[in-house]
């Protein structure tokens, strides 16, 4: 890599806040959810009162929430929780199906047996 004589990596480093999350998918999205959280925790100051946002979980030279939120992460602050998803039982669309395609043969051989006796 080229050296210059200033830093070209953001901060924190990008592997950094990877090593975090199990994903580059996992990292954007919870960046981006809080980021929100922090803008609108900065717009309703004033209006809804304490409680209503969650504010900013360090002290941060930065002005813009996405770099908080990023700096919030390679802290530790803020983590992603896994969802469970439920299961999906798929053995009843299966039987569903097998039903509706029995009725369709037996129609269809009434109407070729009508065929057969004109």
């Amino acid at each position: 890599m080229a050296q210059h004589g200033y830093n070209t990596m953001i901060h924190p480093a990008i592997e950094e806040l990877i090593e975090r999350t199990e994903s580059k998918f996992v990292l954007v999205s919870l960046a981006a959810k809080r980021s929100r959280e922090i803008t609108d925790y900065w717009g309703d100051l004033g209006e809804t009162g304490i409680g209503a946002a969650i504010p900013p979980q360090i002290m941060s030279a930065s002005s813009k929430s996405l770099s908080i939120a990023l700096e919030e992460i390679a802290e530790g602050k803020i983590e992603a929780i896994p969802i469970e998803e439920p299961e999906i039982d798929d053995t009843v669309d299966a039987d569903d199906n097998a039903g509706d395609a029995g009725e369709a043969t037996d129609d269809d051989s009434d109407d070729d047996a009508a065929e057969d006796a004109a």
